[in-house]
């Protein structure tokens, strides 16, 4: 796309790093806003990290003359989603000025040749920011045209049309606000989009956007690609003057941005991205570049964590260049607490809890396989061989005293525990099952099955095949296992059963009926796609059908209570969202026509389970 401004031509290395910090996780968050990063790559004369957003096409699509009648547009979304960034390029397609947009308002107008009329496009880049305080009486222009905006949904012929970015809370809030017919008629007409997921509804004349909706991988590659490619960093080569000097080979900066450009590191990023979609956790583009920027120029010791030019040869010869380590970075390990909880993506991250999971394998490569024979290759491996972030003099310091020193220095313990958590992150980076198919770095998470559940289950249902027999064996077992309260082994058939009392009852040893998971009289469980994630499909016969949506974490709770283990930190959330699916499977149950209990008595089939761990059915009947 063409800039909205030249370019400086005499940038230089340190003005390219002190921009890059602008994206990261500062405490100005002046980054949370497109405009303001827009205005200072104007002033500086410096380029922003851009790409084409994936809605772009779509969106601009919408402004294109023609001889039907213009449509209102709405861009909603998560804040950081690119809503700003598409206003922006709908101004300059309609040759809007420049100076106009980047100055502070919110609030734009245009006039656009639409056939033989001319109508004038309203453009409101922020709507939180544009409307009054909460408890602020509304002025009366503003509320004039939300009423306006409001009655030209449904006009055949408007005179005038709008496109409205805001958070998709602050669009509710908004409309209830004004108390209009007509407004209440349109939010009512856009709410049932929201909540339906759709783009547009028929006799009505605007289009709803809702960015959230996105891959959140797809705007990872995007910006990487973006992010690496920039000009700036060409710079940061052309200067560099010697090893200790910005972007030198003993530079950290330039380490981390040489590691964030493998393939292996971008695609194990890209692992944890399609995760969190998997988990409804979007992480929308502002994120993104937070993450990179942070990866980047993170260091646990220098102003606010993040470098600048003159850190480069303090950080060298202080010896403290392991504190930049581009594999703590990316979970924000170079910021306190409170400033990683500002920043989502790193509260994503944290989710999987990679650096404190670990199992007794990786611990003893890390922190005995220097001297053990049977652990050497790996520890020379993703350690020794690493004389950036691996086994430097720092850490094998740190080692020898913690292995030697025992518990008489809390202080140097902890800080050795530190430096682990950075090594089990670099591992998890590092490991490819290709070279060392024995170590699975998904053991270095909490999410023990979540590389199954990116190789097998998520291809399979995107390319419309049978999942492995095996895994929706574990799964049935699993969720049988939730549904009785007791440690069943069967996994061919999905025990429905109650309590005396309820079905919701955590022992359930009643059985109200079996459903087989092979294709049996209109019966099976399978694994398939539903609204674009995995989900468990239970047919019940007469076209009886439930879903269960396996979200990464349902998937890893139901495999691990397959195999035996109910930990709990999945366990109440869990719990409840099985137990309400095993709730729906009831209440189809009720509905399917069967053969009728005889009359007079009533027979109750009582679960218990053998040796063997399969379930053991036992009939009670009651004469009435």
């Amino acid at each position: 796309m063409q800039h909205l401004f030249a370019l400086k031509m005499t940038m230089t290395a340190k003005d390219w790093i002190k921009f890059v910090r602008e994206y990261g996780p500062v405490p100005s968050k002046d980054n949370l806003f497109d405009e303001n990063l827009r205005r200072r790559s104007k002033r500086l004369g410096i380029a922003q990290v851009e790409f084409k957003h994936p809605s772009e096409d779509t969106v601009l699509a919408c402004f294109e003359p023609g001889p039907k009648a213009p449509g209102s547009v709405i861009l909603t979304g998560t804040a950081g989603d690119g809503k700003t960034f598409l206003c922006a390029q709908v101004w300059e397609k309609l040759k809007g000025d420049s100076t106009q947009w980047n100055s502070k308002a919110t609030h734009f107008q245009i006039p656009v040749k639409w056939g033989s009329t001319e109508v004038m496009l309203h453009i409101i880049r922020d709507l939180s920011a544009w409307v009054p305080e909460q408890g602020a009486t509304w002025p009366d222009d503003k509320r004039d045209l939300m009423v306006r905006f409001a009655r030209s949904l449904f006009d055949e012929n408007p005179t005038e049309f709008f496109l409205i970015a805001g958070n998709d809370g602050q669009l509710g809030e908004t409309f209830r606000r004004i108390d209009d017919a007509d407004v209440a008629k349109a939010w009512a007409a856009i709410e049932d989009l929201l909540v339906a997921g759709k783009t547009e509804k028929a006799g009505l004349r605007f289009s709803l956007f809702n960015l959230s909706h996105g891959s959140s991988v797809r705007l990872f590659h995007l910006a990487v690609d973006a992010f690496l490619a920039h000009e700036g960093w060409k710079v940061c080569q052309t200067e560099a003057s010697g090893p200790d000097s910005l972007f030198g080979a003993n530079c950290p900066i330039r380490r981390n941005y040489e590691i964030l450009d493998a393939a292996q590191t971008r695609m194990r990023l890209a692992s944890l991205l399609e995760l969190c979609d998997q988990n409804g956790l979007h992480v929308p583009i502002r994120q993104i570049l937070i993450l990179l920027s942070n990866a980047v120029l993170g260091h646990a010791e220098v102003k606010d964590g993040l470098m600048v030019a003159a850190d480069v040869p303090m950080v060298l010869a202080a010896g403290t260049r392991h504190h930049a380590s581009i594999y703590n970075n990316l979970f924000g390990g170079n910021l306190s607490a409170a400033r990683r909880g500002g920043s989502a993506i790193f509260d994503y991250f944290e989710r999987f809890q990679i650096g404190t999971e670990t199992t007794n394998r990786f611990d003893n490569i890390l922190i005995f396989g220097e001297s053990h024979a049977a652990l050497q290759k790996e520890f020379e491996q993703y350690l020794a061989n690493d004389d950036f972030y691996g086994a430097d003099p720092a850490y094998l310091a740190a080692k020898r005293e913690y292995v030697e020193g025992g518990d008489e220095n809390p202080e140097t313990a902890q800080a050795f525990l530190n430096l682990l958590v950075s090594q089990r992150r670099a591992l998890f980076f590092k490991i490819t099952q290709e070279l060392s198919p024995e170590l699975d770095p998904w053991d270095l998470t909490v999410f023990r099955y979540g590389g199954e559940y990116l190789a097998e289950v998520l291809p399979a249902v995107r390319g419309n095949t049978s999942v492995r027999r095996t895994i929706l064996s574990r799964l049935v077992r699993g969720t049988n296992r939730i549904f009785t309260g007791m440690l069943v082994g069967s996994d061919r058939e999905l025990l429905l059963a109650s309590s005396a009392s309820l079905s919701q009852a955590r022992v359930c040893r009643f059985l109200d009926d079996k459903l087989s998971v092979a294709p049996r009289r209109g019966e099976r469980v399978e694994i398939v796609a539903e609204g674009g994630h995995p989900s468990l499909r239970v047919d019940l016969g007469d076209g009886l059908t439930c879903f269960l949506t396996l979200t990464l974490t349902r998937y890893e709770y139901l495999s691990r209570v397959a195999e035996g283990a109910m930990p709990s930190s999945f366990s109440k959330e869990c719990f409840e969202d099985v137990m309400a699916f095993k709730s729906r499977l009831m209440r189809e149950l009720g509905k399917r026509t069967g053969e009728e209990t005889p009359t007079g008595e009533l027979v109750f089939r009582v679960l218990g389970v053998d040796g063997a761990g399969g379930a053991m059915e036992e009939p009670i009947g009651v004469t009435l």
